[in-house]
């Protein structure tokens, strides 16, 4: 009846859309209805201080299965083009997955929900179930959807759609002997948000405040042209009635999957975990939208930080909060070693595992305390107490003091005091990238401008050949 076994759990990975690390109630949000999150958190280990790798989808969702940073695997922002049909393009394709090593390792793996790495119809191999998105972003009723190789049209409301897809695998799979991976990718709470979800879930807001999310002007750097970042400056409210019930409504549905899980016996041989692809800025910083709320891109913590929870009864400690920054990219090596399948021995991968936190031995690290980030030419540096953003050619760059500025309001690049902070930052960030990136694939050579990629990069090809240059509103029927 699926895995028994602690040491060798089975898996359910859920992946929300956009969601900051602030849209949940146990992360401090009392307006916010998430008590499904709260419970994982309470009865597992919420990370405080987790990064995406990529402030936007594509790349990041490939970090997290790769172990890489963009400027190995290749994808450096949303994938606009290669999804479905002749012209599908495998954007991971010669790149070994965790979700590889877990098929090997004799899992059965299934996908419910996003993929948005290319070829959404060709199922990836050793996958038992494959229940994907046609591309990345839709309407929420109605949906285009794809069911093994067969484009379908999803089943009313797509979130309680996918909850009762995953509800079905989980179902079928307890009568096998073989461990689990569900990967539950949700596209709550991404855009649209208005007019879009339930009555019932947006009816919990009506008399919302909205206290949680700042009222600011656009941001100096606002990417005009996105209907997410057109509406949410326009209309404040019904954005966040919308997204607050996106949010609501993939909560309750998480709630009925470990409900199953549990009524299926397999709450301690199972390890849920919980995170979001990137963060969002819901007003923050005057932005609504991520990394490519702004032309060009922003590092913000709200755009790079995302929610993240694991939790496993038995194997995990209860109600820890921990503090240690932590990186999309580490969570290749951490689940290599904490499933079992041995130590990731592969070279060339700039993540280290966590396992040992979670297990409750401590927040020991091994290097300096510092994630990186990257979308395109726009790279960052980020310790406990600095942040560098640098752009790539000639800027702008920025500097943050956050132990004094944890909000990041005040860019210090321009004052001569910190040149000293600016230059070891920004050495530390050159040679850090420099070790790692794939000369060939370097994300700052390839005019990535937030608004879509077109392509694989190749050598020699010039960038408007692979990315777009056009702003999103132009390519809202495709997204």
């Amino acid at each position: 009846m699926a895995s028994r076994n602690a040491e060798r759990p089975n898996v359910l990975f859920i992946l929300s859309d956009d969601q900051g690390p602030w849209a949940m109630g146990c992360a401090g949000n009392k307006e916010i209805i998430t008590p499904a999150l709260d419970g994982l958190a309470a009865r597992g280990m919420r990370f405080e201080n987790f990064f995406c790798v990529s402030p936007v989808c594509s790349p990041a969702r490939a970090s997290l299965l790769t172990g890489e940073i963009p400027s190995q695997h290749g994808v450096h922002d949303w994938i606009r083009d290669g999804n479905i049909g002749p012209t599908r393009i495998d954007y991971l394709e010669g790149k070994t997955l965790i979700t590889d090593v877990a098929v090997k390792a004799g899992y059965r793996c299934g996908l419910v929900g996003k993929w948005h790495l290319g070829a959404s119809d060709a199922p990836r191999p050793g996958f038992v179930n494959w229940y994907a998105h046609q591309s990345g972003m839709s309407a929420y009723f109605d949906a285009p959807m794809i069911e093994g190789d067969k484009l379908v049209v999803g089943e009313g409301y797509l979130t309680e759609d996918l909850t009762d897809r995953a509800i079905d695998f989980l179902g079928k799979e307890a009568a096998r002997p073989e461990p689990f991976w569900l990967a539950l990718n949700y596209t709550a709470p991404h855009y649209p948000w208005i007019n879009s979800h339930p009555k019932r879930y947006t009816d919990l807001y009506a008399d919302c405040a909205f206290d949680s999310c700042p009222i600011e002007p656009p941001h100096r750097f606002n990417a005009g042209g996105n209907p997410a970042t057109d509406e949410g400056n326009s209309n404040r409210r019904d954005s966040l009635v919308g997204y607050y019930a996106a949010t609501t409504a993939m909560d309750m549905g998480i709630a009925k999957v470990v409900a199953e899980i549990e009524r299926l016996g397999l709450t301690r041989s199972t390890l849920v975990i919980f995170m979001s692809d990137n963060g969002m800025n819901c007003g923050h910083h005057g932005i609504w939208g991520k990394g490519n709320g702004t032309r060009p891109q922003n590092m913000y913590d709200t755009s790079v930080k995302v929610p993240c929870i694991f939790t496993q009864p038995g194997r995990i400690p209860e109600g820890v909060v921990a503090e240690r920054l932590t990186s999309a990219y580490d969570v290749f090596p951490t689940l290599h070693e904490y499933l079992g399948f041995g130590t990731d021995t592969r070279t060339g991968r700039p993540g280290t595992s966590f396992r040992t936190t979670l297990e409750g031995a401590g927040e020991s690290e091994r290097g300096p305390v510092v994630v990186f980030d990257e979308y395109g030419p726009v790279r960052m540096i980020r310790t406990r107490d600095w942040k560098y953003v640098h752009r790539d050619p000639a800027g702008p760059h920025e500097l943050y003091d956050l132990a004094a500025d944890p909000d990041e309001r005040r860019d210090l690049i321009d004052d001569p005091q910190h040149a000293d902070k600016i230059a070891e930052l920004r050495g530390q960030l050159t040679a850090w990238f420099d070790s790692y990136v794939d000369p060939v694939i370097d994300g700052r050579k390839w005019g990535v401008t937030g608004a879509g990629q077109l392509g694989r990069p190749e050598a020699g090809v010039a960038p408007d050949k692979r990315f777009a240059t056009v702003p999103i509103a132009a390519l809202k029927k495709k997204a």
